[in-house]
C-alpha cells in the first residue's frame, strides 16, 4: 500500500505569504483538486473556512450576505467563492471600511470569480493561479517512477502524495467535472457530445487548434467549438499557448497550440490505460511535450508571474517547441521524448538566433536521456533536472 502523505510544500506559498501583507484578500483559482484549499489552510490555518460547495452556507450567503461575512471578525476564507459572485461587492466594502479585515477566496472557474475580481476588487485582491504540481514540488515523492508512469499517473496532489490511483482518480474527475462544472456554465444537455470533444481536444494535444476541424468531427458549429474551449480554459483544463511574435497584436489573432493542464487527464482522455500502452502510443511524444510546456508555465505562476511562454513558427516553417521571455531575455527549448541523444536535435537551437530579435539567455534540449551536458552553448537536460536550469 503507498504511503499516503498529508502535505506537500507548494512552491506558490511564497508569493502568497509576501502578498497578504499587502492585500486585504488573497485569491487562488485554479482547477478542481489541485490543491487551493489544502494550500490557504496551511498557510493562514486560524482564517474560518466557509465552503460554498455546502448548500446551506451557499443560501446563507445568497440571502444574507452581509451576516455571512460579519460572521468572524478575524480572517475568513470561502472556498468555491464563484458558486455566490455577487459576494465579491460585499467584500470590497468590508475592506474599504476596514483595512484591517482579510479575507481568503477559491475557486475552480475561471468566468465568475476573476471578472467579480477585475469589478469588485481592483487593487485590493492580490489573485494568483495553482495548478496541478510540478515535478520540483513533488519531487521526492516521485522518485524512482520512470517517465511513462509520470506522465500516466499526472500530477494532481492526491496521486503524488499516494491518496489515489489515476485508474480512479481521472473517471471521477471527468464525471464530476461534466456534471457540475459544465453543467453551471454551459447548460450542455448532451454530455456524451461535450466527452467526444474533450476527448478530440486530447487527440490534437501539441498541435495548432483548428476549430472547424473539430466542428465536423462533433458535429456542431464552429462558434459552439470556440464557446466550449473556452469552457476548457475556464475551469482549467487546458492551456493554448500562443505563437511568439514581436507585434503583441498578432500573438492575440494567430492561432495557439493546445495542451492538457495534466498530462494523466489527457491520458484518461485518450483511452490510454496503463504506463506500458503509453510507452508504444503514437501520442507519446505529444504528451511527452505536454508535460515539459507545463512545468514551465507552472514555473511562471508559481512565482506569482503570467505569460511569458511562447512558440515560435515562422512562414519557413522553422519552428522552436518553447519560448520562455523572462527579464527581456529568452530561453530556447527544444523538447525530445528520446532516452538516446542524437546531435540532430541541436539542428533548431544553432538557427533559432537569426530568427528572434533579442537577447538569447539559455538554450536548452530536454529529453529523457540520463547522460547531461551544461557545459556548451546547447544544454542537454534531462526532464527531471529542467526546473533547475529555469531558476538558474
Amino acid at each position: 500500500m503507498a504511503t499516503k502523505i498529508d502535505y506537500i510544500h507548494r512552491e506558490l506559498e511564497q508569493v502568497i505569504t509576501e502578498a497578504a501583507e499587502y492585500f486585504s484578500v488573497i485569491s487562488v483559482t485554479g482547477p478542481r483538486q489541485s490543491g487551493k484549499s489544502t494550500l490557504l489552510k496551511h498557510l493562514f490555518p486560524d482564517f474560518q473556512k466557509y465552503s460554498l460547495k455546502d448548500v446551506n452556507v451557499r443560501e446563507f450567503a445568497k440571502n444574507d450576505p452581509i451576516a455571512f461575512l460579519h460572521q468572524t471578525e478575524g480572517g475568513m476564507f470561502i472556498d468555491e467563492v464563484q458558486k455566490v459572485p455577487e459576494l465579491l461587492e460585499y467584500i470590497q466594502g468590508i475592506v474599504d471600511d476596514n483595512s484591517e479585515r482579510r479575507f481568503l477566496l477559491s475557486g475552480s472557474s475561471n468566468f465568475e470569480v476573476m471578472r467579480g475580481l477585475s469589478e469588485s476588487l481592483a487593487g485590493r485582491a492580490g489573485v494568483y493561479e495553482l495548478m496541478p504540481m510540478s515535478f520540483v514540488e513533488a519531487k521526492e515523492q516521485l522518485e524512482g517512477r520512470n517517465v511513462n508512469t509520470l506522465l500516466y499517473e499526472g500530477l494532481y496532489p492526491a496521486i503524488c502524495a499516494g491518496k489515489n490511483k489515476a485508474k480512479f482518480f481521472y473517471p471521477s474527475y471527468v464525471k464530476t467535472y461534466l456534471e457540475k462544472d459544465v453543467r453551471d456554465l454551459l447548460h450542455i444537455q448532451d454530455q456524451l457530445q461535450f466527452l467526444k470533444f474533450m476527448k478530440l481536444c486530447a487527440a490534437r494535444v501539441g498541435s495548432l487548434f483548428n476549430a472547424s476541424e473539430v466542428a465536423n468531427e462533433v458535429g456542431v458549429d464552429s462558434k459552439t467549438i470556440t464557446r466550449w474551449l473556452s469552457v476548457l480554459q475556464a475551469s482549467y483544463l487546458i492551456t493554448l499557448l500562443p505563437p511568439y511574435y514581436q507585434n503583441i497584436s498578432k500573438r492575440l489573432v494567430k492561432t495557439p497550440k493546445l495542451y492538457f493542464n495534466d498530462t494523466g487527464l489527457a491520458c484518461y482522455l485518450l483511452d490510454i490505460e496503463s504506463e506500458r500502452q503509453l510507452d508504444r502510443d503514437k501520442m507519446r511524444g505529444a504528451i511527452f511535450e505536454n508535460h515539459i510546456v507545463m512545468e514551465i508555465i507552472k514555473h511562471r505562476l508559481n512565482k506569482g508571474l503570467e505569460g511569458g511562454v511562447f512558440f515560435y513558427r515562422d512562414s519557413n516553417q522553422n519552428e522552436v517547441d518553447i519560448l520562455l521571455k523572462e527579464d527581456g531575455e529568452f530561453t530556447a527549448i527544444e523538447v525530445k521524448s528520446s532516452m538516446t541523444y542524437s546531435p540532430a536535435f541541436e539542428k533548431t537551437l544553432k538557427k533559432v538566433d537569426q530568427w528572434i530579435e533579442g537577447s538569447i539567455k539559455q538554450k536548452i534540449i530536454v529529453y529523457n536521456g540520463d547522460f547531461e551536458n551544461t557545459a556548451g552553448e546547447i544544454k542537454l537536460v534531462n526532464h527531471k533536472n529542467l526546473g533547475d536550469r529555469l531558476n538558474m
